[in-house]
């Protein structure tokens, strides 16, 4: 059960690691492009068994704290699933997997790579004005 760290706080939020994959892609692209969105959560019996929400922002200091070191495969339609979520007014709600019945053609959302993933690398290397190539990986 991996856990995710609030503003160097742990949330009393423990979720498998390939559902924590899945948010932690979808939450980290959504910052990249500086939005800002709730997240929220059904609180374990133990906590009360009620909900919980909080604000994320680029701003806020977010720890994936993972309990494997294994990555997990990406379902894409679950994140199409999340994106959506979060851009609601709702905001990101985790839902439960769904099926993958992603194509080759679905959205550029759905597209996102797994941290590490050889495809990120590459997508990182841009022309610059000078007509020169140059890695952009120091984000």
């Amino acid at each position: 059960m991996g856990q995710l760290i609030y503003d160097g706080r742990p949330l009393d939020l423990r979720i498998d690691d390939r559902a924590l994959t899945h948010l932690q892609i979808v939450i980290v692209n959504m910052l990249r492009r500086d939005h800002r969105f709730a997240f929220s959560w059904k609180d374990d019996v133990v906590h009360g068994n009620g909900r919980s929400t909080i604000w994320l922002n680029p701003n806020v200091s977010l720890h994936f704290k993972f309990t494997g070191s294994r990555v997990p495969s990406i379902n894409r339609s679950w994140l199409e699933d999340l994106y959506a979520s979060a851009t609601s007014g709702s905001g990101l709600v985790l839902t439960p997997e769904p099926p993958d019945t992603s194509t080759a053609d679905d959205s550029a959302w759905s597209r996102a790579v797994a941290p590490g993933d050889a495809d990120d690398a590459s997508a990182a290397t841009s022309k610059s004005a000078s007509g020169t190539t140059r890695s952009s990986t120091a984000r």
